[in-house]
């Protein structure tokens, strides 16, 4: 039997290497320039064989569809040796205030914080109907302004809406969130409607699944008013509709790719939204556009339902207009999938009273000393702001002696495997940006990444892991510019937590922010950490003008 199967395999690939849709081993020769090896003459006759033989089994995979919700066996751990998750309870300490007064003007409720719209539907100044209403003008008034929704979702608003009054008015109350409108990326299936990942090729996509983080909102009764702009393919803010556009200055970007949810929120379009951040889709979009975004710790929150761009680096988190609306949120959405098998269980505990004295803080001195520019010196202010409470950061530094050039694969490789039908069906062809930094031209040239670069390159990231974990366990929070030196690339390869608050603005008026990281599954610490800056500043209660109309 043996034997057979032998002289079978050396048919096929006497057979399937005569055919023009293979290679020569003058192909396989010239292909040695792409990777930096040279091999001999001799070296090349022997593995031949095998590389056809590679070559047919890469066409057996190609003969079988996988589905969009299955993940890579090989499982992304970012947890340093010795690690432990923190664990116990949660538990939100958050006073719910009774003397909020509805505004004279919608306009201006419409950028009321959740615990402040929360407050006024449970005193019966306002209904979730009421609410929902004014979100969905606002959203038909501006979108065509500032392109951040693709998908209005008012039928299903209406009815979950209606359904959120109704149950208060029997006494079933679902917690902060109840009755309040949000958007969501989207990247994020919901039943019934588009999910166009913001690309071309999927415009008229449907997928009949609700991913679990909307499903946990409505768990919740929050109202989902729209589907908002990813840049295609969680590429930058460009979608096949245009350009989503920051409504402090709409000559601008809103930054990708979180382009509508950073949007939206800053323009008092929804009450709350969801992004998803690779390597810094929810951090620049909430720089951009002035809003308070909470990228979690990987694993935290469940991605079954969501595009995937990494396994091994995508996360979920909220864009809102505080810290505390971004721990309301999160408490909804951190949970444990079986559907996502990288989800972990872990403590949530929020304490909007938190004695900041008790936190251990630094701040990574070369970044802040770096930036030269306003938004440095907004940085420096914001530090100034801290330590007349009390805050004496030490100064850190980030680890610089790995190949930091080669990380960018990880991502790259996996985005190509996602997507590896559209590129073999040309399908990537017809999307709108076709340039050098395109999402379409990083898929097809995944296809010249080696696996064992793949795996040196994570391997690498074992290290960084491991080094980043012996600077941060030393403290509970770590101040940072938003942008600047390597951090944004080291954070989301490691994993772990940050959350970007506003800080002022530069010289265009252009909003600035500053970033706090945080340990592993510490995402309760840095967010009370950033609740109290937001109650000594008042930065992030600063809208857009032309849209408080």
């Amino acid at each position: 039997m043996n034997v057979i199967r032998y002289i079978l395999f050396i048919f096929c690939i006497l057979h399937f290497s005569c055919k023009s849709t293979y290679f020569s081993k003058k192909d396989v020769k010239s292909s040695q320039k792409l990777i930096g090896l040279e091999f001999s003459d001799a070296a090349i006759d022997t593995m031949y064989p095998y590389l056809i033989r590679n070559r047919i089994g890469y066409d057996s995979l190609r003969k079988r569809a996988i589905p969009n919700s299955v993940f890579p066996s090989l499982l992304f751990n970012p947890h340093p040796t010795g690690f432990n998750i923190p664990l116990g309870p949660d538990t939100l300490h958050v006073k719910f205030p009774l003397d909020i007064l509805r505004p004279d003007s919608d306009h201006e409720m419409a950028f009321y914080s959740i615990i402040e719209l929360a407050s006024l539907i449970r005193t019966n100044q306002l209904t979730s109907v009421e609410l929902t209403s004014i979100y969905l003008d606002r959203l038909k008034k501006y979108n065509a302004t500032l392109k951040c929704a693709i998908t209005i979702t008012e039928e299903l608003a209406m009815v979950q809406a209606k359904r959120a009054d109704d149950e208060l008015r029997r006494g079933i109350d679902r917690g902060m969130l109840h009755g309040i409108p949000y958007g969501t990326k989207d990247l994020m299936s919901v039943a019934g409607y588009k999910t166009t990942w913001g690309a071309r090729p999927f415009e008229n996509q449907r997928l009949e699944e609700t991913a679990a983080v909307i499903q946990h909102l409505e768990e919740a009764g929050a109202v989902l008013i729209a589907k908002l702009s990813s840049g295609a393919l969680a590429r930058g803010d460009i979608w096949f509709g245009g350009q989503t556009v920051s409504p402090w200055d709409t000559l601008m970007g809103a930054s990708g790719s979180s382009a509508g949810s950073g949007s939206a929120t800053a323009a008092g379009l929804v009450g709350f939204s969801l992004g998803t951040e690779t390597l810094g889709s929810i951090t620049s979009p909430s720089n951009r556009n002035g809003v308070t975004g909470h990228r979690p710790t990987y694993g935290r929150v469940s991605r079954d339902g969501v595009m995937s761009l990494s396994w091994s680096m995508d996360k979920v988190g909220p864009i809102c207009r505080s810290a505390l609306d971004c721990a309301l949120v999160f408490d909804v959405l951190e949970d444990n999938d079986p559907l996502d098998r990288l989800t972990e269980e872990a403590s949530f505990v929020f304490d909007e009273e938190l004695d900041i004295k008790q936190l251990k803080i630094a701040y990574i001195k070369e970044l802040v000393d770096l930036d030269t520019t306003v938004s440095g010196d907004n940085i420096r202010n914001s530090l100034k702001v801290l330590r007349a409470q009390g805050v004496e950061p030490d100064s850190v530094s980030l680890p610089d002696d790995f190949p930091y050039e080669a990380f960018d694969i990880i991502l790259r490789a996996e985005s190509g495997a996602f997507f590896d039908e559209l590129v073999r069906s040309g399908g990537v062809d017809k999307m709108v940006e076709q340039n050098q930094r395109s999402r379409a031209n990083s898929l097809r040239q995944s296809r010249f990444i080696p696996a064992v670069e793949y795996i040196q390159a994570n391997r690498f990231r074992t290290m960084l892991i491991e080094s980043v974990h012996n600077i941060f366990m030393e403290y509970d929070v770590i101040i940072t510019p938003t942008f600047a030196g390597r951090q944004l690339l080291i954070t989301n390869l490691t994993g772990h937590p940050v959350i970007v608050v506003p800080n002022g603005f530069d010289k265009e008026n252009h909003p600035t922010s500053i970033s706090f990281l945080g340990n592993l599954y510490e995402d309760d610490l840095i967010l009370s950490f950033a609740h109290y800056f937001q109650k000594i500043t008042d930065h992030h209660k600063s809208h857009p003008p032309l849209f408080k109309l």
